[in-house]
């Protein structure tokens, strides 16, 4: 069976890609990634605010004590000339290509336009073969509104092609009025892929220390119905290529994913549940499930079941809407209800 796919320009051996995680910090787990299986690895996030405190770090130290010997300031150069930033994540980029041949694709998580092209000019120099943008912004400010919110998008996505070559994703949450308008939006400003959807991970409070402390839950394969349905709403509409995250857990998930149009399907919860060489499992349930349904190829199943061909999604949508509601039965009647199973 031909597992191959296309993605970000690139031809992957599989649609079966690491996302973002702890794991790939370590340059052993990425060539393990590789040796399971995995077509590619999506590196952990370079943070905006990393950056930011770093460059704070460097002239706190530069200019601690100086006050009291303004001659002093003369002996040092301009802070912002000195090499500050992700020297190390820019290292573990290098090192990464070094080790293994399948794609590393690099990722920054931010919420402004800010340094973003300056250091995605280095990532890319670094060797990696693609970007992702992880766009990650809560807004709290009650003056800001919905328009200028999703301009920062287009903004950051702008700056950055405008600086690199290299293929440039870009993942979104799914809370915008119009989701299919900002990808709309998203395509035309030259995104190569987008990602769908991140997971806001919400804090939790102890009530023992009377503090909020942070609290992540590794997704399961219900967090797989959202980027389902907009993958399928999207896909043959846009010309960036789709990426499904968050839920894949199975074989079968990643089915799920190709048929409504994704090219890829990410996943980290799983590894970090069971263990790296899980890909090799999600491989080989993707060839039964081929072999069963007789398909000879991920291309050949790619979007049979989007929306592509529908004159109206939101019909569409409306019509699944109104028959889940009306074929459910609640657990309690359905356990007494032979009908229900067999009709």
């Amino acid at each position: 069976m031909d597992l191959t796919t296309s993605y970000l320009g690139m031809i992957l051996r599989s649609p079966l890609v690491a996302a973002a995680s702890p794991l790939s910090e370590d340059i052993d787990n990425i060539r393990r990634m590789e040796d399971a299986g995995a077509a590619a690895v999506v590196m952990h996030s370079l943070f905006e605010e990393q950056l930011r405190l770093e460059r704070y770090e460097l002239h706190y130290h530069l200019t601690y004590g100086t006050e009291s010997f303004p001659e002093a300031l003369t002996y040092f150069p301009e802070p912002m000339s000195f090499r500050v930033g992700p020297e190390t994540y820019l290292e573990h980029i290098h090192k990464a290509k070094q080790k293994v041949s399948i794609p590393i694709i690099a990722s920054l998580n931010g919420s402004s336009v800010g340094g973003w092209t300056n250091y995605a000019k280095q990532i890319q120099q670094a060797g990696a073969d693609a970007l992702e943008l992880n766009i990650y912004n809560v807004p709290t400010d009650m003056e800001l509104t919905s328009a200028e919110i999703e301009q920062t998008y287009i903004d950051i996505l702008l700056a950055v092609k405008a600086t690199v070559t290299i293929p440039v994703a870009v993942k979104l949450s799914p809370y915008f009025t119009n989701m299919a308008n900002m990808a709309k939006r998203l395509d035309e400003a030259g995104a190569n892929a987008l990602v769908l959807f991140n997971r806001f991970y919400q804090p939790d409070i102890n009530l023992n220390l009377l503090e909020v402390e942070p609290n992540v839950l590794l997704s399961t394969p219900q967090s797989l119905r959202l980027p389902l349905r907009w993958i399928a709403i999207l896909y043959g509409r846009i010309q960036a290529d789709l990426a499904a995250t968050s839920g894949v857990h199975k074989g079968e998930d990643v089915v799920k994913t190709i048929v409504a149009g994704a090219s890829i399907a990410m996943f980290a919860s799983v590894l970090l549940r069971h263990g790296i060489n899980h890909i090799r499992v999600i491989e080989q349930e993707i060839c039964q499930w081929m072999e069963k349904h007789e398909y000879e190829s991920i291309k050949q199943m790619q979007g049979s079941l989007s929306q592509k061909h529908c004159p109206d999604p939101s019909a569409f949508e409306r019509a699944q809407y109104m028959r889940s509601l009306s074929t459910y039965k609640p657990e309690w009647k359905a356990a007494h209800d032979t009908s229900y199973y067999f009709g």
